[in-house]
């Protein structure tokens, strides 16, 4: 690896950074002490701070020459409301919250960037460091942009990185095109008549409707797209009665739909609601069909995606490479920017667990999980491959 020295000598100084933030999570857009750090240290090394975008969020601004390109580098704050089950020094104080995800390892890694940045100014044109909140279901990436963050901040493209457990610590990965799909929601009420259990016939069964409904879209899946178009539907939920011998008036339907294109998107919401609306009738009942659309795909561009393999190469050697990472069917607000500006989005390996202190839950070391924690090792790993991807993308004139 060719990674930035001053960068590894500021490895301590990064992880107590890190550790401090992983015991103090918080929910999205309640980022306050997070945002606090984030702009203290900003301040400190002399980078000016605009707060308020997207509520809670921080942009840092690092300008240097005369050029008029500027590229942003995005981090995640957001912790999740979920137990943690680790035991060890940094673990959250605050019951019910915890950041299994690696925002705080996210925001180390920009900060370590930031700083280097800051004291070598080794670029021609403008950093535009993004601090971004509520990524977990809160859609930060796009209250920021509602709130100008493109228009107060003109930049030409956004990258952005995610640590992702299982895949070798230090690792870097990228695919072009769709990397992470669609997440969309579905609320579906099935409303029938209630009868004694006994009678079903004095009432119609909304159970039995929905057993129908959730049978027949499955073939929207598996019949009715392409089966080269890749897509998830999942009920996750099924709610209906509270007696053994009655028949409730109302049968409900929750869960996801998943997607890497927005035209499957769209067969699978109109063809749902058809069949759903239909189903019902049949029977002589009535249907509240609702669909959510949450986060759209993650499209990583072509050329940004190409400059970005050259700078993961460059930092971690091409053996430590992946160029085609297989897409993940979870979803990242990093869309949003994606879909306004042309960027390119990375996973960093996060090892499989090995590097957790003493005192970690017995769980494995997934996203979402109580016994999660962010590598460490990783931080001067992603803050360097910051570093050269703006000293890259900003080059001074020769």
């Amino acid at each position: 690896m060719k990674l930035v020295e001053p960068i590894i000598a500021m490895q301590a100084e990064l992880q107590q950074i890190r550790r401090d933030l992983h015991a103090h999570p918080e929910l999205c857009y309640e980022e306050l002490r997070t945002a606090d750090v984030v702009a203290a240290k900003l301040t400190e090394w002399g980078i000016p701070v605009v707060r308020g975008l997207g509520l809670t969020g921080v942009v840092g601004i690092i300008k240097n020459g005369d050029s008029a390109r500027a590229i942003g580098l995005r981090a995640d704050m957001d912790a999740l409301p979920m137990q943690e089950v680790n035991t060890f020094a940094h673990a959250s104080r605050h019951p019910g919250k915890m950041h299994a995800c690696g925002h705080d390892g996210h925001t180390a890694m920009l900060l370590g960037a930031a700083h280097h940045l800051a004291s070598t100014r080794n670029f021609d044109g403008t950093v535009y460091l993004v601090f971004q909140p509520a990524e977990e279901g809160g859609a930060g990436a796009r209250r920021m942009i509602e709130d100008g963050l493109f228009e107060r901040f003109p930049m030409d493209a956004i990258y952005g990185m995610h640590n992702w457990p299982g895949a070798a610590a230090g690792t870097l990965s990228v695919v072009e095109g769709p990397m992470m799909a669609s997440s969309n929601e579905f609320h579906v009420t099935v409303k029938g008549k209630g009868s004694h259990a006994a009678q079903p016939h004095k009432g119609i069964d909304p159970v039995m409707i929905a057993v129908q409904i959730a049978q027949s879209w499955q073939h929207i899946i598996t019949r009715e797209k392409s089966p080269l178009d890749t897509a998830v539907l999942s009920i996750t939920q099924i709610h209906a009665g509270s007696a053994t011998n009655v028949i409730p008036d109302q049968a409900q339907l929750i869960g996801t739909v998943r997607t890497f294109t927005t035209p499957v998107l769209d067969l699978i919401e109109k063809r749902m609601g058809e069949v759903a609306a239909h189903t019902a009738a049949g029977f002589g009942a009535e249907v509240d069909f609702q669909f959510k659309r949450n986060y759209p795909p993650l499209v990583n561009h072509a050329r940004e995606t190409a400059f970005a393999l050259e700078v993961m190469r460059a930092v971690v050697g091409a053996e430590r490479v992946n160029d085609n990472v297989e897409p993940t069917m979870g979803a990242e607000d990093f869309a949003f920017f994606l879909q306004a500006k042309p960027g390119c989005y990375v996973f960093i390996g996060n090892g499989e667990g090995e590097h957790r202190d003493g005192g970690h839950g017995l769980g494995p070391c997934v996203l979402h999980n109580g016994s999660y924690d962010f590598n460490d090792k990783l931080l001067p790993i992603g803050a360097s491959f910051w570093v050269r991807l703006a000293e890259t993308s900003l080059p001074t004139p020769r």
